[in-house]
């Protein structure tokens, strides 16, 4: 077993950060109202302001939630890749292929040691969610169930199916009535790089600030939405600074540059909106906030974790291996669990392909 010690952190502490590459996208996919697959962009949305004062509550018992208990591994994520070797005729070279997901509680570790991580262990994911799931409220306040409601609501009340020229009045002006569904998602795969690691992350994006560009070298202005209680104390801004990590983590990793954060009351009534340049959040935190976390101390461990002991020559050959961290533990842990096969981390269409395009590069 190979350990990655997260202690001390002074030694990630450096003047500058590690190189960055910044994310380019590379080919996107869809998930219908259904929560069908599709290689377009039918779930693209647009951003528009919703109204101060609405209810988050309203429609949550009509909410139409995903039901995302079944394992997907990376499936979506590698159709695509293989969709888009098929266009170019090139291998997507990469020394990590994954979700945005797990790159953000990476690069969240070092100021998160009280969570767990473990990769593609899904059993896990559940375990912790049906445990959040289980706390008891503090009197007066909201169920975890709706709280998580009040994200997806005030994304439904902020988006557009097209851009503002093209969607009438009434749909702009009646989005408080839809029915909440969040099985349609847009998702964008990007290539970026860390250090000296290349990296290929998939992830949703939210919406589009205005279009994509006509040159698809030129960066894409993307929103990502976000809902949080409004601060009322010190003990809230510190809260709320903290909910800044993976904020600007999460919008880091795609390249998306704005964040609209709306504040809500402790009874979930939209009450203010503040919108966020990405890259100004660290900074935001250093100078003005509490300073309860560092984004150079994240992208220096991030790249170092990525290379420690050469993570590219421990994870190779046939078989499965495991990245974990136990909760409140200070060390990484990467093991192989099985000695052959891939676990189904990586999907047999994706295996063969990989092993037709191999033989088609090297006759």
């Amino acid at each position: 077993m190979n350990h990655f010690d997260i202690q001390p952190l002074n030694r990630f502490v450096t003047g500058e950060s590690a190189s960055i590459r910044r994310p380019k996208e590379i080919a996107s996919f869809s998930y219908d109202d259904a929560h069908v697959f599709h290689l377009d962009e039918r779930s693209l949305r647009y951003y528009y302001p919703p109204r101060i004062g609405a209810d988050l509550s309203k429609g949550f018992g009509s909410f139409e939630q995903l039901d995302d208990t079944a394992d997907d591994h990376l499936d979506s994520l590698l159709k695509t890749i293989i969709d888009l070797e098929r266009r170019t005729g090139e291998k997507c070279q990469a020394d990590v292929m994954t979700w945005r997901g797990m790159m953000t509680k990476i690069m969240a570790t070092p100021f998160d040691l009280f969570n767990g991580l473990i990769e593609e262990n899904h059993a896990h994911k559940l375990e912790s969610r049906d445990a959040q799931h289980r706390q008891v409220s503090r009197p007066g306040t909201a169920s975890q169930d709706l709280m998580s409601y009040w994200g997806y609501k005030f994304e439904t009340l902020s988006l557009l199916p097209s851009t503002w020229a093209e969607t009438s009045r009434d749909y702009i002006e009646g989005r408080e009535d839809l029915v909440v569904n969040n099985h349609a998602q847009y998702c964008s795969i990007v290539r970026t790089g860390i250090g000296k690691s290349r990296l290929i992350l998939g992830g949703e994006v939210d919406a589009l600030w205005d279009a994509k560009p006509a040159r698809a070298d030129d960066p894409i202005n993307w929103v990502e939405l976000k809902t949080a209680a409004t601060p009322l104390s010190d003990h809230d801004i510190l809260k709320y600074e903290r909910k800044l990590l993976k904020f600007w983590i999460q919008s880091f990793l795609l390249g998306v540059p704005k964040i609209i954060v709306g504040f809500r009351s402790k009874n979930g009534i939209l009450q203010s909106l503040e919108q966020l340049e990405t890259n100004q959040i660290p900074k935001l935190v250093k100078q003005k906030g509490k300073g309860s976390w560092d984004g150079n101390l994240c992208i220096n461990f991030t790249a170092t974790f990525l290379e420690f002991e050469g993570l590219k020559s421990i994870i190779v050959g046939d078989g499965v291996w495991r990245i974990r961290k136990k909760e409140k533990a200070t060390v990484i842990e990467v093991f192989k669990i099985e000695e052959s096969g891939h676990g189904d981390v990586l999907s047999q269409y994706f295996f063969t392909w990989r092993s037709k395009l191999g033989q088609e590069h090297n006759p």
